[in-house]
């Protein structure tokens, strides 16, 4: 179960993310294809459908080695960059791991993108 106060940091994250790129993400989904967009490093540009789906995975991968369940591998030649999973999830239920991954969104603005206090902007 997600707690008020990760809620709470959810919707910051959401707030800042509506401020930066001047729209707000629709959902979860958005959100780590906006990581993935930024671990890739190209900026904004035209992505295939193939590669929307890429970039989720990545920026899954990303919030989710913050604790320790993927490793960076490597990037390819076209720099990509390929994780390796080295522990293994928990086994639960769509809503619990919705709320895994909403922790560790707000977890990777905290750390990458400056505090998520309550009077501070991301």
């Amino acid at each position: 179960m997600i707690t008020e106060e990760i809620e709470q940091d959810w919707e910051r994250v959401l707030d800042y993310l509506q401020e930066a790129i001047g729209k707000r993400p629709t959902d979860l989904n958005s959100v780590l294809f906006l990581v993935g967009v930024q671990e890739l490093g190209n900026g904004a540009k035209f992505f295939t459908k193939e590669q929307k789906q890429d970039l989720m995975h990545v920026g899954i991968c990303k919030v989710l080695s913050l604790s320790g369940y993927y490793q960076l591998s490597g990037t390819d030649q076209d720099g990509w960059p390929h994780w390796q999973l080295v522990r293994k999830l928990p086994y639960v239920d769509l809503l619990t791991q919705e709320n895994l991954l909403k922790l560790h969104v707000v977890k990777y603005f905290s750390e990458y993108m400056g505090p998520l206090g309550s009077n501070e902007q991301v």
